[in-house]
């Protein structure tokens, strides 16, 4: 019987090699909380959530992140964005993982990964954390009850936070490690508490094996207009460029908010909730996210409690700026029920500008998107990932650089065919920094940002008057109804025009000295769409 609370650890363990003291296999949400508050891993707030701590590690640990190189992945991996681990190292460090399983209770939830069954991959997650169990089961598809009993994974994931990994034995950087194995379909996590691993691994599955099917996966999120799917919008991003937020609007119906796929019918959610960052996290901006935080069954993430009267203070970034809500989709009350959608009429590409040069939003021709879409100019937002402790200008190719495992190019060509095929409308959205760079300026006002974006999306913002940005040569609108014209030119934002110019250089420089090594894989109107050097 595959039902919740069994404990026999033969059960779906057997075959992975695990042999567990005690084994609870797809436990319901009451369960989950009822073990994390007596295994004391978390506390519950007010309103029911549970509150977990993750300690060292915030965010995720990129540097630790490994592929096995071996025959399946010889060729097909992009080896410069990925840290390669050898096959034997692999089985060693699977090895010390099972061996340090014996004898501990398990936690086991059988789930599903993307909303399109044709595309589906069925996972299997093993876990020491009852905590991390609500996390994942919140985060995945779940599988109706009835078919558990004859639940098969395709995939499997075994997270160990408690075990250290040997840098010499296992051809890893440090005790904490999560490694993949395409060719054993396994994942293996150790020595982090951070939940967003558990999820993140999987989808760098999905991003190595949907585009051999002709499917883009996206590291995005995705609205569509109420009551019609066939008008939908993707939001690529990076954490902390608003993709959670700004998907998340009342006025349309949310696919997702972090990975999704673009296949031939439309696009699809590859999960089952919603991660969002809680840091100044208020009622009055965001009221769809702040009410999951009260919610039972959602899981929060390093956020500040007072211990006495356990209010929580979203302001508090003293453990974190990554402080995090984790929710099914059913808490938002405009979630999609199915995750699927049509082909997107827009694309938005977000970007945090750290700089304050890029405009709040400007229109992109079919090679400027893929010259964006191949730079993911952005700023590492503080928190996110560790060490990270204020805005870092970065280049995160595909706006999702730790997540795609194959060559940049099969991405960019898969979005440009899609393009081309569909007619999609690309807009580049900065949310970053107005009126100076960071230090200086603020950021830029979220009020402004979505009613730039209401306009892009309903198709009012393309009867408006656009300019041609003198940098970047993409089209920039000159006014928009209930925005404030001067913060559609940053440089008329700076009090210092002149410096606001030498920013402007030294942005278009890294822009081109980034995209250099892409050229010799791109066509001459791609190479042509890099901003103009001065």
């Amino acid at each position: 019987m595959n039902e919740s609370g069994t404990r026999n650890p033969d059960h779906g363990l057997k075959q992975l090699g695990i042999e567990a003291g005690a084994a609870y296999y797809n436990d319901t949400e009451a369960a989950l909380v009822e073990h994390a508050l007596q295994r004391d891993e978390a506390k519950l707030a007010p309103g029911g959530a549970l509150l977990a701590l993750t300690g060292t590690h915030t965010g995720r640990s990129p540097k630790d992140k490994f592929t096995v190189r071996d025959a399946t992945t010889e060729t097909t991996v992009d080896w410069t964005n990925n840290k390669a681990m050898q096959p034997d190292h692999f089985d060693a460090l699977h090895a010390d993982m099972l061996d340090h399983l014996k004898s501990k209770t398990v936690f086991v939830q059988d789930l599903a990964c993307g909303a399109d069954l044709s595309h589906q991959i069925k996972v299997r997650f093993v876990n020491e954390l009852a905590w991390h169990m609500l996390f994942i089961r919140n985060m995945m598809r779940r599988p109706e009850r009835s078919a558990l009993a004859g639940f098969v994974n395709e995939w499997t994931v075994i997270n160990c936070p408690s075990f250290r990994a040997d840098p010499a034995k296992h051809g890893c950087r440090s005790e904490t490690v999560i490694a993949v194995s395409f060719e054993k379909k396994t994942v293996l996590i150790g020595c982090t508490s951070y939940a967003g691993e558990n999820k993140k691994s999987i989808f760098g599955v999905m991003n190595y094996v949907l585009p051999e099917k002709g499917v883009m996966p996206m590291h995005c999120s995705a609205n569509h207009a109420k009551d019609d799917p066939a008008d939908s919008a993707v939001f690529f991003g990076l954490s902390g460029t608003g993709k959670t937020t700004l998907s998340a609007d009342p006025d349309r119906t949310l696919i997702g908010d972090d990975e999704h796929g673009w296949s031939d019918t439309g696009i699809f959610n590859f999960e089952g909730g919603c991660y969002a960052k809680t840091i100044n996290l208020s009622r009055e901006a965001e009221p769809e996210i702040y009410a999951t935080t009260s919610r039972f069954g959602a899981v929060l993430e390093n956020v500040v409690m007072d211990a006495e009267t356990r209010a929580l203070d979203f302001d508090d970034a003293s453990l974190t700026q990554n402080t995090r809500v984790c929710y099914p989709l059913g808490m938002i009350p405009n979630a999609s029920d199915t995750g699927l959608a049509g082909v997107p009429k827009n694309i938005v590409m977000l970007t945090c500008d750290s700089f304050g040069v890029l405009p709040p939003i400007a229109r992109l021709t079919p090679a400027q998107a893929m010259y964006h879409f191949l730079s993911g100019f952005t700023a590492k937002v503080a928190g996110t990932e560790k060490g990270v402790t204020e805005p870092e200008p970065t280049f995160s190719t595909c706006f999702g650089a730790p997540f795609m495992p194959r060559k940049p190019t099969e991405y960019g060509d898969l979005l440009r065919q899609k393009i081309a095929e569909h007619g999609s409308t690309c807009w580049l959205v900065n949310t970053g920094w107005t009126g100076g760079a960071y230090g200086t300026g603020s950021r830029m006002p979220i009020k402004a940002t979505r009613a730039l974006l209401t306009a892009a999306l309903n198709g009012s913002l393309s009867d408006a008057a656009f300019r041609t940005d003198e940098n970047f040569g993409f089209e920039v609108p000159v006014a928009v109804d209930g925005v404030d014209s001067t913060i559609l030119n940053p440089r008329d934002t700076w009090a210092d025009t002149d410096a606001y110019d030498a920013q402007a250089r030294k942005l278009v420089h890294m822009f081109i000295g980034n995209f250099a090594q892409y050229e010799s894989d791109v066509d001459a109107d791609v190479r042509s769409a890099a901003p103009a050097a001065s």
